[in-house]
């Protein structure tokens, strides 16, 4: 009986051994670059989620050569791909600095033969919006909240230097309504989440009103799900200790694309703890980003390194 339990043991873990080495295999480097003593690399796989290839770049601490090491998801925003945080932001000495593994994956699905995917920059190719589509002919391969939250996460705990149980989020405009709705939806399973001038209730927003109607349908109570004010007014669970930082001369601000006054109501009701910062002179560009990442992985570390 003994020797019988200790082969099932032995086959269940081999069996473990060899899904992870071809989760591995699926792993394509696309570049590598020396960086603050650690490396930005960039890798293609074959998404199970998306039914696509995806690329995500991913920045590696030195600390990552020695430890496992937390990890933090950014999401971009509408028209971006992994590459614009990569080299804009500005966020790789921080990283180093922390010892936090930085992921960053594209923002949409990519070559699926969608018909109308790349006829508008605020949907389809480049806006995925992080939700789970339901109707046609989006709800294939545009399942960015699964692959963000699930298949993303897989494989990098099994293919890099990260502590799974020690994960947090943040992201910019579409990427910050993204980091929202992934923590406060999924309760607990982030350390701490935070955003650059999100789009804080997409179902009273025009990018979000023409993403939401197209991806899931025309019943506008299906949205609340993937909408962050929506979700802090229904929240339960871990109070998350919430960063938004906002430019002030934001011209998607004065739009009526963001609404984080909407959100901050929502917050204040629940008792859920924001830090809201209203930046003097900022705009939504990347020089907004660059110039406040910097607290905002260190807002992250708090947490992650706790």
């Amino acid at each position: 009986m003994f020797c019988f339990l200790g082969t099932k043991a032995a086959a269940a873990r081999a069996r473990a051994v060899s899904l992870i080495t071809v989760t591995k295999m699926a792993l394509t480097q696309v570049s590598s670059a020396k960086c603050f003593n650690g490396y930005q690399k960039v890798y293609e796989h074959e998404s199970s989620e998306l039914k696509c290839k995806m690329r995500f770049g991913i920045y590696l601490p030195p600390k990552a050569e020695r430890v496992k090491c937390p990890v933090l998801y950014w999401l971009s925003g509408l028209t971006c791909t992994e590459q614009n945080f990569l080299t804009k932001a500005a966020s790789q000495q921080a990283g180093a600095e922390h010892g936090i593994v930085i992921v960053a994956p594209d923002t949409s699905p990519r070559g699926c033969n969608i018909q109308g995917e790349d006829d508008n920059w605020d949907f389809g190719t480049g806006a995925g919006f992080y939700i789970n589509a339901t109707e046609d002919p989006w709800k294939t391969n545009y399942r960015m909240h699964a692959y963000i939250t699930e298949e993303l996460p897989r494989l990098i705990n099994a293919n890099f230097s990260v502590n799974p149980e020690k994960m947090s989020i943040f992201g910019h405009s579409m990427g910050g309504h993204g980091a929202l709705i992934c923590a406060l939806g999924n309760p607990g399973k982030y350390k701490s989440v935070s955003a650059l001038a999100p789009i804080c209730n997409p179902v009273q927003c025009p990018w979000g009103q023409k993403a939401f109607t197209g991806y899931l349908g025309s019943d506008t109570s299906k949205w609340e799900a993937y909408d962050a004010t929506c979700l802090a007014r229904t929240y339960s669970g871990p109070l998350p200790d919430i960063l938004i930082d906002q430019g002030k001369d934001d011209q998607f601000l004065a739009a009526g694309q963001l609404l984080p006054d909407n959100f901050m109501a929502a917050c204040t009701d629940k008792k859920i703890p924001v830090v809201f910062r209203l930046q003097e002179g900022y705009d939504h560009s990347y020089y907004f980003i660059a110039t406040f990442v910097g607290d905002h992985i260190k807002h992250h570390a708090k947490y992650l390194n706790a």
